[in-house]
């Protein structure tokens, strides 16, 4: 299967292990508690990102897009941009049952949004030759949202001291700061916003 790659779905498996690696950086900040961990989590996202867009490069300058291409993109974009983001939030400090279901809210829209991606991607394109824009936000710009809790983290205001505190909602705890996810999300999937697409 391997020799059946392209060079762009290469670089896609690229982005998949960098998001990989965000995750288990993560995981092992939750375990340490060392603030460098969250660091190496961030630089697995921007390592995704960039891997993300090279891929796409490379397929339009080989024309070499194929259903297989984008099926991997979509995977590895559910990875390094919504799984592996909302793991960084987790490790953080956004560990309240609400914040909770705040990342798995933000995680099940990258989805949807990916998977919408795929079906209206190919229609469109049969129409305009090309897709002329995004309906949502890409899921990549989940990265913004890595790149505030890295900030976060330098400025000594994640986990006991996250900024906007905690609320205290039938028993169980709410970060504000989860909001944003729930926000990113649902700009995902929103059909309203419409995107031009380079």
């Amino acid at each position: 299967m391997i020799r059946d790659f392209h060079l762009a779905d290469l670089l896609t498996l690229a982005n998949g292990g960098s998001g990989t690696a965000a995750l288990f950086f993560a995981m092992d900040h939750v375990r340490e508690a060392q603030v460098g961990k969250l660091y190496a989590a961030g630089a697995g996202v921007a390592f995704a990102l960039v891997f993300d867009v090279m891929d796409g490069r490379v397929a339009r300058w080989r024309h070499s897009a194929s259903p297989m291409g984008r099926e991997l993109d979509s995977l590895a974009d559910v990875i390094s941009f919504g799984v592996a983001p909302a793991g960084v939030a987790f490790a953080a400090g956004l560990t309240g049952l609400w914040d909770a279901l705040c990342l798995v809210y933000f995680v099940a829209c990258g989805i949807s949004r990916l998977a919408r991606y795929n079906i209206t991607a190919e229609a469109m394109a049969a129409e305009a030759g090309k897709v002329t824009y995004f309906e949502g936000t890409p899921i990549p710009t989940s990265v913004v949202l890595v790149a505030l809790l890295l900030g976060l983290a330098r400025a000594g205001r994640i986990g006991d001291q996250m900024l906007g505190g905690v609320w205290r909602i039938a028993s169980f705890d709410l970060h504000p700061l989860a909001l944003l996810f729930v926000l990113s999300g649902s700009l995902m999937i929103s059909k309203t916003l419409r995107i031009p697409k380079p």
